[in-house]
């Protein structure tokens, strides 16, 4: 049967001579992978641009339920990124939140409260011209509520360490050795706080940035089975350096 949904592109991957298989995030049915025929060739009327990392879509697509790969019949740019190709610190951005994305969601279902929460950021991030240095931390932080493990923080509690295996701000030392103290518990209570509107004021510079990241990234190794090495990360620290 024939559907029509919003998607996000996520990846896709060569099969055949002329052929494609695209991962596209979608509103309908969650992270979908789809077979494109031909576009790889040089007669396609569908252009492979249309697949680079998180391009924002309106699909029309067979679906079916438990079938690992369904056919796409139609795919269109549903809103055209207007600055992000454009700066190369938003495209290196990108690619990292794309990556982190695709190691992070594998949910073959209905989720539009992330659906919608994804596409409108990834909207406001291409719009936004105030700086995008700490958009990629706030945008960790606030992902990670979708995925089930947002960090925890009791009101009124004097919180001198934050708890990686637990996910959560406390007064007291844990036994386990996944945890973090000091300047950088306060570090990321700034980021706790804060929105992407705000996030470029935060007292954050560029070592605690890098520190910040790594922490994060450990963080979602620790409650993501799975979730393995971000290939894109050194760039992203080089870059936004």
């Amino acid at each position: 049967m024939l559907y029509n949904t919003r998607g996000i592109v996520f990846k896709y991957f060569k099969y055949s001579e002329s052929s494609i298989i695209a991962k596209i995030f979608t509103e309908e049915f969650g992270l979908q992978s789809y077979i494109v025929k031909g576009i790889r060739s040089k007669h396609s009327k569908t252009r492979l641009a249309l697949f680079e990392p998180l391009t924002l879509v309106d699909v029309v697509a067979f679906h079916k339920e438990n079938k690992s790969i369904s056919h796409l019949k139609e795919i269109s740019v549903n809103y055209a990124f207007q600055s992000i190709h454009l700066e190369m610190e938003k495209r290196a951005v990108l690619f990292f939140i794309n990556e982190l994305l695709y190691r992070s969601i594998r949910e073959e279902t209905s989720d539009k409260e992330l659906f919608n929460w994804l596409f409108n950021t990834l909207v406001w991030f291409d719009m936004n011209d105030a700086g995008t240095v700490n958009f990629h931390l706030v945008f960790l932080l606030q992902l990670s509520r979708f995925l089930g493990f947002y960090p925890k923080k009791i009101p009124g509690k004097n919180n001198i360490v934050f708890d990686l295996q637990e996910g959560q701000f406390t007064d007291i030392i844990p036994k386990d050795p996944q945890y973090i103290s000091g300047i950088m518990v306060t570090k990321l209570e700034l980021l706790y706080g804060s929105t992407f509107e705000n996030s470029q004021s935060l007292d954050i510079n560029n070592n605690d940035r890098r520190r910040l990241v790594d922490i994060l990234i450990t963080y979602y190794r620790l409650h993501l089975p799975g979730f393995g090495e971000m290939k894109s990360l050194e760039v992203l620290k080089t870059i936004l350096a």
